[in-house]
């Protein structure tokens, strides 16, 4: 097994990556995205770090597994470098829809919810990748597919018996916008676990 490590360290200087969800970006199109998701409270159910290498629990390696089967299951998900650190994960994931070239993007707000670093979108159309009214995620947006994940993730780890597992309640993300922030982002992820304190 391979594994593409990160940490809760700084990028950027700073810990917590805000949001940099754009009026009018469609979060169901095409896109490549660099996200953080972390364990409820900042527990470190993922592991620990020895001498700058990450050290993966039982836990840990389910959330290798499903990362992983992320992409086998979505034939329009592509993953790219990602980490595993004790109480977060990073990863590069690009979303590319074959029937999605000549859709245009429809209005959208942005709410920022600053305490947590993320943003909550509230959509007229698809842009956001939630669903008018009820705000739910449609098939196969970014918010959907993370969401898929982080539940199929906790489904196994409290059969495996760690019913006090939890994740935070939502995720953050940045989108990759040229080749430069991709290399600087996967530079991140390499070096995280060397820079973990």
């Amino acid at each position: 097994m391979v594994m593409h490590h990160s940490d809760s360290s700084l990028f950027h200087h700073r810990y917590r990556i805000a949001s940099a969800r754009l009026p009018g970006w469609n979060y169901v199109g095409n896109g490549s995205y660099f996200i953080t998701i972390c364990t409820d409270g900042r527990h470190p159910w993922f592991g620990y770090i020895r001498n700058g290498v990450m050290c993966v629990s039982d836990i840990g390696a389910i959330i290798d597994d499903e990362w992983q089967r992320t992409a086998r299951m979505r034939p329009c998900v592509t993953l790219d470098r990602y980490v595993i650190m004790p109480d977060h994960f990073h990863g590069i994931i690009t979303i590319r829809h074959r029937d999605m070239h000549n859709k245009m993007h429809r209005d959208y707000v942005s709410d920022e919810t600053p305490q947590r670093g993320v943003s909550t979108g509230y959509t007229t159309g698809y842009t956001t990748g939630y669903t008018t009214g009820r705000h739910q995620w449609q098939s196969n947006s970014l918010g959907s597919i993370i969401n898929q994940f982080k539940s199929a993730c906790t489904k196994r780890i409290w059969k495996t018996g760690y019913p006090d597992f939890a994740w935070q309640p939502r995720f953050h993300d940045r989108i990759i916008r040229d080749p430069r922030a991709f290399d600087q982002i996967r530079q991140y992820i390499i070096n995280n676990p060397a820079q973990w304190k």
